[in-house]
């Protein structure tokens, strides 16, 4: 005979400190380009729905050293008039103005070099990674590792990390826990506390990315014959409805998607 808890639904119930927490939930948004400055419009759009469900909200940190150039313009979130400022500090500023948040903006790698000067040195509860290296995303994942302390204040102890990927036509957006997320007792569902890093699920889907052509584009014609024009935004917009189901629904049966746009297929990745 099967287990019945065997074929009970596997599910992954959100940190109780997102759903209730004291302050704006932090966030740490790695890369504002052509994924990352759309996912900071999406983490806009979630804060000032959270907060009229009276929810804290979310602030926002957003780490990019890059600056805008003209093969920027069309598919990145960037007017002509910011070329040659700052990608994270022009988003920053024009989010800050149109949602009249108070985010910040900083214009350097996300990097342990770089964080010691900050303040709790540069941890948030989530972070999301738009990214285009495979160095990039595993340091990131060491430094979340040496972040896992259960003793630190709540508002600033990892709690998820979403990473963000995607060659020319296809990509994916994954979720992970840093560490163990303490899991209600149930009756109908499976309960799965940890979900696994990128890094260590999809080794040798990172490994391909990192094979394909990465050198910056000299026009917008040939940034969109290296990457769909949508592709970026299409997975924006898939990972902002996974993170506002961990708010609203305070639990998820996936913890992914895979995107296909030459195919117009998705498939998700179910939690257990």
């Amino acid at each position: 005979m099967s287990n019945p808890k065997s074929i009970q639904p596997a599910v992954h119930f959100t940190a109780n400190y997102l759903i209730n927490p004291m302050n704006p939930v932090t966030v740490n948004l790695i890369g504002a380009g052509s994924t990352g400055s759309r996912v900071l419009t999406t983490l806009a759009e979630t804060d000032h729905t959270l907060r009229a469900l009276a929810h804290p909200g979310l602030q926002v940190q957003v780490f990019d050293p890059g600056v805008v150039r003209e093969p920027n313009l069309g598919k990145q979130r960037f007017a002509a008039s910011e070329t040659g400022l700052e990608k994270c500090v022009a988003r920053i500023n024009n989010i800050n103005r149109w949602f009249g948040t108070d985010w910040k903006a900083f214009p350097f790698k996300y990097a342990q070099s770089t964080l010691n000067r900050m303040e709790n040195e540069g941890a948030a509860n989530i972070f999301i990674t738009c990214v285009d290296s495979l160095p990039a995303r595993l340091e990131i994942a060491e430094l979340l590792r040496r972040m896992q302390n259960p003793y630190m204040e709540q508002r600033y102890r990892p709690y998820y990390w979403m990473d963000y990927g995607n060659s020319r036509y296809t990509g994916q957006v994954i979720l992970s826990t840093v560490g163990e997320i303490v899991q209600p007792q149930s009756d109908i569902y499976r309960t799965v506390p940890v979900l696994p890093f990128m890094t260590d699920e999809f080794a040798d889907l990172l490994a391909t990315a990192e094979m394909t052509d990465d050198t910056p584009s000299c026009s917008h014609r040939e940034a969109v014959d290296k990457q769909d024009l949508f592709i970026n935004g299409a997975l924006a917009q898939f990972g902002a409805t996974m993170l506002l189901h961990l708010f609203r629904k305070m639990m998820t049966k996936n913890r992914g998607v895979f995107v296909n746009l030459s195919e117009l297929e998705t498939r998700s990745l179910k939690v257990g």
